[in-house]
C-alpha cells in the first residue's frame, strides 16, 4: 500500500489518532528547541525512526513517540526542562510526579487527558498526551537484564493491585532503592571496568570485533529494553524530515534499523496492529 492509502485507512486528517499525532509532533518541536538551545545530543528512535525512514513521518496507525539520548545528556536535559517548558507542558518522572515509576521521562500535553490500556497510569498526576525520551547507557546486555529483572517484580504488584495506595507505597520502594542504591553502585563499578577497557580498546585494531563490542549501548539502567545499539552508527547524528520538519536521527540509521528490527521496510500484518490509547479527550 502506498503512504497516501496507509493515510486514508489509519490516520486521515481530523482523525483522533492523526490529532493525538500533530499534538505529540508539537511536543517534540518544544524539546527540540530546547535541545538545540543547550548543545544537547537526541535522536528519533523505535518506531518514530521507523516512521521517519519509511514513511517520513508518523507510521500511519502509530499512536506514541519516542526518543533516545545518552544518559549524561538525559541528565542534563532533567535540569533543564523544569524551566523551559511553556505552560501547556509538563516533565513527568520521578522527581515530577510521586506515582510515576518508570526509569525513563515523559513530557506531557496539558490540554489533553489520555488513559492507555496497560492501565499504568491510573493514579499519574499528568496524564496528557506524551512522547517518551529514553536515556541510554553504556553497559553489558547481560547487566541490564539483570537490573530489569530488580524491577520486574514493580509491574507485577501494579498490574495485580487490589489496593493501589498500598501497592505504590510498594513499588516506590522498590524504585527508590535501585535509583539510590543499586542502580549508582553498578554504574560506579562500570566506571571502573570502563577505565580499563578504554585502555584495552585502544590498543586494539579499528573494526575489530572485540572493539565493536565495546562500542555498544542499550537502555538505561532498569528500563524494560535491552537490544543493543551501536555508536559508530548513531554518531554523527544527522537530520532526516519527520512530517515535513528536519530533526536528528542515527547517521547510519538503516543499518541501525535493521540491527533493532530486521526489514523493517516491510509493513507489517496490517490486521493485527497493538494499540497505547485506552481513552483520549482533548480540551484545546
Amino acid at each position: 500500500m502506498t503512504n497516501e492509502e496507509l493515510r486514508k485507512r489509519f490516520n486521515p486528517e481530523g482523525s483522533l489518532l492523526r490529532r493525538q499525532q500533530m499534538r505529540m509532533l508539537e511536543i517534540l518541536v518544544e524539546i527540540d528547541k530546547i535541545c538545540k538551545k543547550h548543545d544537547i545530543r537526541y535522536w528519533l528512535s523505535s518506531g518514530t525512526l521507523i516512521g521517519a525512514m519509511r514513511h517520513n513521518g508518523f507510521i500511519p496507525w502509530d499512536d506514541d513517540l519516542d526518543i533516545e539520548m545518552m544518559r549524561s545528556d538525559y541528565v542534563r536535559l532533567m535540569e533543564v526542562l523544569p524551566s523551559e517548558l511553556p505552560d501547556w507542558l509538563a516533565l513527568q518522572n520521578d522527581e515530577t510526579d510521586p506515582n510515576y515509576f518508570f526509569y525513563y521521562a515523559k513530557v506531557r500535553d496539558r490540554r489533553s487527558k489520555m488513559l492507555e490500556q496497560n492501565n499504568y497510569d491510573r493514579l499519574w498526576q499528568e496524564q496528557g498526551i506524551y512522547i517518551d525520551i529514553f536515556p541510554l547507557e553504556q553497559h553489558p546486555i547481560w547487566l541490564h537484564k539483570l537490573t530489569e529483572k530488580t524491577v520486574g517484580h514493580m509491574y507485577k504488584i501494579w498490574r495485580t493491585s487490589t489496593d493501589d495506595t498500598k501497592a505504590i507505597r510498594k513499588v516506590r520502594r522498590i524504585f527508590d532503592f535501585n535509583n539510590r542504591f543499586v542502580f549508582p553502585c553498578l554504574r560506579a563499578i562500570l566506571s571502573i571496568f570502563n577505565f580499563q577497557f578504554s585502555i584495552f580498546r585502544s590498543a586494539l585494531p579499528l573494526g575489530s570485533s572485540k572493539n565493536s563490542q565495546l562500542s555498544t549501548i542499550t537502555s538505561g539502567m532498569g528500563i524494560p529494553f535491552h537490544k543493543r545499539r551501536y555508536l559508530d552508527e548513531i554518531f554523527p547524528l544527522t537530520t532526516h524530515v519527520f512530517e515535513g520538519r528536519e530533526f536528528p536521527v542515527p547517521h547510519d540509521a538503516d543499518a541501525h534499523l535493521r540491527h533493532l528490527y530486521g526489514d523493517y521496510m516491510q509493513l507489517p500484518d496490517l490486521n493485527k496492529l497493538a494499540i497505547h490509547v485506552g481513552k483520549l479527550e482533548f480540551f484545546a
